[in-house]
């Protein structure tokens, strides 16, 4: 061990963003650490969505500056973010987003299918990451027939498949009930310490927040208070 503190994954400095008149995000800065589990968390409109779309390289903000993975998000065109994310990043946003005309066996193993996977290899790994979800038995599903929760367990699969060394999840239980919280948290958390990955957590809900090594509490756009919980 050298002693040295590692460098951030992630590191926003004065991050200011704004849709049209209303503005989201007034001078955020904020740092996450590698294997290090932050929630961010607020009222409505206060900007946590804003910040996890501009730590993911998602939307380019308007001042200040965001480092993900030792990259200078702003200095990357668009092919250049999307591939950084697909290599080294997972997301979960609210509502799952699977691709709706494909099986979710194919949904999970499209971001390795994207990389240049050969089919067999992909289909592996997420048949490998359904079962860690409790999905077994629904591989040759659509999304359409999936129960909210298990589209969710789908989607924390497929942004796992890759083992991402960050992971983004923004209001991932928004829309389950607690046991299914309870449950797709228990994935989430457990597979990012499994995986030693750094994981934001966006989220409105104390019980998700509780998860956390680190809460960050922002209001109107600004950090209000930040909170080590473990």
């Amino acid at each position: 061990m050298n002693g040295l503190t590692p460098e951030p994954v992630l590191e926003l400095t004065g991050v200011m963003h704004a849709y049209r008149r209303t503005v989201a995000l007034r001078g955020i800065s904020m740092s996450v650490s590698p294997e290090e589990v932050v929630a961010v968390t607020g009222p409505s409109g206060c900007g946590k969505s804003t910040l996890l779309h501009a730590a993911a390289g998602i939307v380019r903000p308007q001042g200040g500056s965001v480092r993900l993975l030792g990259q200078d998000l702003g200095a990357l065109d668009e092919t250049a973010r999307t591939v950084l994310r697909r290599r080294r990043v997972g997301i979960v946003l609210q509502f799952g987003q699977l691709v709706p005309d494909l099986s979710v066996l194919d949904n999970v193993a499209l971001p390795l299918l994207l990389e240049g996977h050969d089919r067999a290899t992909a289909r592996t790994a997420a048949t490998d990451w359904l079962c860690r979800s409790g999905l077994e038995a629904e591989t040759a599903a659509t999304p359409a027939e999936l129960s909210g929760g298990q589209a969710q367990r789908a989607a924390v699969a497929r942004a796992l498949v890759t083992g991402p060394s960050v992971i983004f999840a923004d209001e991932p239980t928004g829309s389950l009930d607690t046991t299914g919280g309870e449950l797709l948290l228990d994935l989430l958390v457990g597979a990012a310490r499994e995986r030693g990955a750094a994981l934001v957590l966006v989220t409105h809900d104390n019980m998700v927040a509780a998860r956390a090594d680190r809460e960050i509490r922002l209001r109107d756009g600004v950090v209000e208070a930040v909170t080590v919980l473990r």
